[in-house]
């Protein structure tokens, strides 16, 4: 049985990222902050019929609580097939680039970009193991410079000062992990999930949270000839699923 751990799983997209992963068949991790609400959210579940998700203590922002996470998985797995870089904040809207403070942008790239980056070279070692190993950055288009840059695009006026950035970041990022494990049987991607409605937007977004997870798991349970260092995004007009830097 192949394992995978969400960072930031215990509601909304990553819940159901776990639940459909779940059913597919994978033994799940339940990335959470705090772990009895963890634990309760995967009490529910087994009520539901879900028996092969795992609650797991870890703060991205929080290196203890990683190398913990990473020796339980160890313990028990031995190594570990799929990574999902789920975890992210935002300090909401509007948020000016003139006047955003300088610890808030930090606070968010703690999160989105940093804690990233720990935990994947954390659990970099188990993945290694694996036959197969995937990681997935969870992003957004609103980390593209492409699309910022086109006074055309539908988004174009949602401009925050630490969300934009961090994201863009992370999706810098990824492509230099691809690049580095490119001689390995990695894949590695950035994916959007799109605009969904979630706890995050204050439910304003068009998309429903099964739709985002299933877009997440169609490019992260790839063959070995899916392409890899990509940015895949669920919001594209023109139904490519490819979206620009």
């Amino acid at each position: 049985m192949k394992s995978v751990l969400i960072t930031g799983a215990n509601r909304s997209i990553g819940l159901e990222t776990a639940k459909q992963l779940s059913k597919k068949g994978l033994f799940v991790y339940l990335g959470t902050r705090d772990l009895e609400k963890g634990k309760a959210v995967v009490k529910a579940l087994n009520g539901d019929g879900f028996q092969n998700i795992k609650p797991i203590e870890i703060d991205v922002t929080k290196p203890a609580t990683i190398a913990t996470a990473k020796n339980i998985v160890e313990n028990e797995q031995g190594k570990l097939d799929i990574l999902i870089n789920n975890a992210g904040i935002s300090k909401g809207f509007p948020e000016s680039a003139l006047t955003t403070s300088i610890e808030d942008i930090q606070t968010v790239f703690d999160t989105n970009f940093f804690g990233a980056i720990s935990v994947t070279q954390t659990f970099l070692e188990l993945l290694k193991k694996a036959e197969s190993p995937r990681i997935s950055n969870i992003t957004s288009g609103l980390g593209s410079l492409s699309l910022h840059s086109d006074p055309n695009w539908k988004y174009y006026n949602v401009k925050l000062a630490s969300y934009m950035p961090s994201k863009a970041a992370l999706n810098a990022y990824t492509i230099l992990l691809a690049y580095e494990l490119r001689d390995l049987p990695f894949k590695v991607n950035a994916i959007d999930p799109g605009y969904t409605a979630t706890d995050f937007n204050h439910h304003s977004g068009p998309g429903t949270v099964e739709g985002a997870a299933a877009f997440i798991i169609k490019h992260t349970l790839t063959d070995d000839k899916a392409p890899t260092g990509q940015f895949f995004s669920n919001d594209i007009e023109d139904g490519s699923e490819v979206s620009p830097w």
